[in-house]
């Protein structure tokens, strides 16, 4: 019994270890962004001398405005487009029975293995002759490649676990293939596209080496411009942490507010994968 009670307090130990470790540099860098730059190298990250000068700088600078404004725009249609898309073809994998349906499945996760930089000057290429670079959309395709297979067996286990009975009663009652999907799959899968929907959605934003290469100045994302504060001769470390402090914002409002969907999907589908 004293064992297990020392083995209990050891691991509550060990959890709120590892949940100090995970937000130690969250909190370096919202504290670090009401600091001036002299204060942040000449004091411990626990001393505060607080200043909003950072957050007027970064807020009034039109550039990182704008490319907030990208990245929200690049982030909503991406990720929208790739959990239609994704369910789409999941549904398809699952239900229907047509030759090389395992090959084809395999052959989007292969894709989402490819690492990103030995796609990224094929894509320049691409939109370079199409005249495309520098533009908002050729950003949202480039993320739709690598959202949607992830997406794609995401959701697999989610369309895979609802019984054939609901399609076949559905069918009997002169269900549409168009209104099958759509109204009795997708809320079945809700969760999963929830899920889906968050994961694509902090993918896309958060991405860097894609929106490096294919945009300059007018289609610049959020991570570009907080990289840009790096500057030429010196890092601006307030303004770097202010706009890193603003682009954490929306993933914690778009997280903590569907968090009950998030556990509930993830949970269904650790069950039925």
């Amino acid at each position: 019994m004293k064992n297990k009670r020392l083995k209990h307090k050891f691991l509550v130990f060990l959890a709120f270890l590892v949940v100090i470790i995970e937000l130690f540099p969250i909190f370096v860098v919202i504290s670090n962004g009401f600091k001036r730059d002299i204060d942040i190298f000449t004091s411990n990250p626990f001393s505060f001398k607080f200043s909003l000068q950072s957050y007027k700088s970064v807020l009034t600078d039109y550039m990182f405005l704008n490319s907030l404004k990208n990245s929200l725009i690049v982030a909503l249609i991406s990720s929208s487009f790739s959990v239609l898309a994704g369910a789409m073809a999941s549904y398809a994998i699952t239900r229907y029975k047509f030759r090389g349906k395992t090959a084809i499945a395999y052959s989007f996760l292969t894709s989402r293995m490819i690492p990103q930089i030995s796609l990224s000057i094929p894509l320049y290429l691409m939109f370079r002759n199409l005249n495309m670079l520098d533009n908002v959309f050729s950003l949202v395709l480039a993320y739709i490649s690598f959202n949607v297979p992830y997406i794609i067996w995401l959701l697999l286990p989610f369309f895979a676990s609802i019984p054939r009975e609901f399609e076949e009663a559905a069918r009997v009652d002169g269900c549409s293939e168009k209104r099958l999907f759509w109204s009795i799959f997708i809320p079945l899968v809700a969760p999963g596209l929830v899920v889906a929907m968050v994961f694509s959605f902090i993918m896309s934003w958060n991405e860097f080496l894609y929106a490096l290469i294919l945009t300059n100045t007018q289609a610049r994302t959020a991570p570009i411009s907080v990289n840009a504060f790096m500057g030429q001769y010196a890092p601006q470390w307030g303004q770097l942490s202010a706009a890193g402090t603003l682009m954490l914002i929306p993933a914690f409002i778009i997280t903590l507010s569907l968090q009950r969907f998030i556990i509930k999907g993830l949970t269904a589908g650790g069950v039925k994968g």
